[in-house]
């Protein structure tokens, strides 16, 4: 269950609010939430490779809702996508098509359909500069049941932004990849009433897409910025405390 982005904007509106400390607008409020989004998610992965060297030395508690290296890879669940990469001949390569972006590459697999029977295998990712030694020498060249790839990027049309390529060799028939795709920008919209005030618009607005266990961490990461702003060292610092505590106590 994800983030309701209103939820979290009444609640720093309170807080700011309660003590008459200041006031956010909506716009301030969506580049505040888009950041802080961002810094949850960024730090998922570190986090992750911390709990994983914690699980490996059986330091961890493995029962079914205590496994906190388990919790971390729950969070990253809506971001994970199997996705059908487009071939793109006049690169020789395959490209990703859709409208996310994509942060991480997972299993990339390769079919070929013109053995009998297809091929699907597991594909390696190597640099540029592996893959040109390997697929160059006679001995390690790769085979379909064993083939190599290497990411690179262009600029393709239509699109006038650069574009992740994927180049296999041998070069399949469809290439499947296990992507994370970074989380949707969060947007809190809303109409102006007849008193001039904000009236929340949750058929334009966008929720967060972090699960709904991040919705005080995402409420003191934005207060935290929000002290910045109306420059209130006192929330500031009570934000920060509040945020390190829930930290210490997710790694202890």
């Amino acid at each position: 269950m994800a983030v309701n982005i209103n939820s979290v904007y009444t609640t720093v509106l309170y807080i700011l609010n309660k003590e008459q400390r200041g006031y956010i607008t909506p716009a301030e409020f969506n580049s505040l939430a888009v950041q802080v989004q961002d810094e949850i998610f960024q730090a998922y992965f570190p986090d992750g490779n911390q709990l994983n060297r914690k699980n490996q030395t059986n330091s961890d508690n493995d029962t079914e809702f205590f496994n906190m290296f388990k919790d971390v890879a729950y969070k990253l669940h809506p971001f994970e996508n199997d996705q059908t990469f487009t071939k793109n001949i006049a690169n020789d390569a395959f490209i990703y098509g859709g409208g996310r972006t994509l942060f991480k590459l997972g299993e990339i697999m390769s079919t070929y359909t013109e053995t009998v029977p297809n091929t699907t295998s597991v594909t390696q990712l190597t640099s540029k500069k592996d893959y040109t030694k390997i697929t160059r020498s006679p001995l390690t060249k790769p085979t379909n049941s064993y083939p190599i790839c290497y990411t690179t990027n262009a600029v393709i049309a239509p699109a006038t932004t650069t574009q992740l390529l994927i180049k296999v060799s041998p070069t399949p028939d469809s290439l499947e990849v296990n992507c994370i795709f970074a989380p949707s920008n969060p947007s809190w919209q809303f109409s102006v009433g007849t008193l001039g005030q904000y009236i929340y618009n949750s058929a334009l607005s966008v929720n967060f897409e972090l699960d709904i266990s991040e919705q005080t961490t995402l409420i003191m990461g934005i207060l935290k910025y929000c002290g910045i702003i109306i420059r209130d060292p006192e929330i500031v610092q009570a934000a920060s405390q509040s945020a390190q505590k829930a930290e210490i106590n997710e790694k202890s």
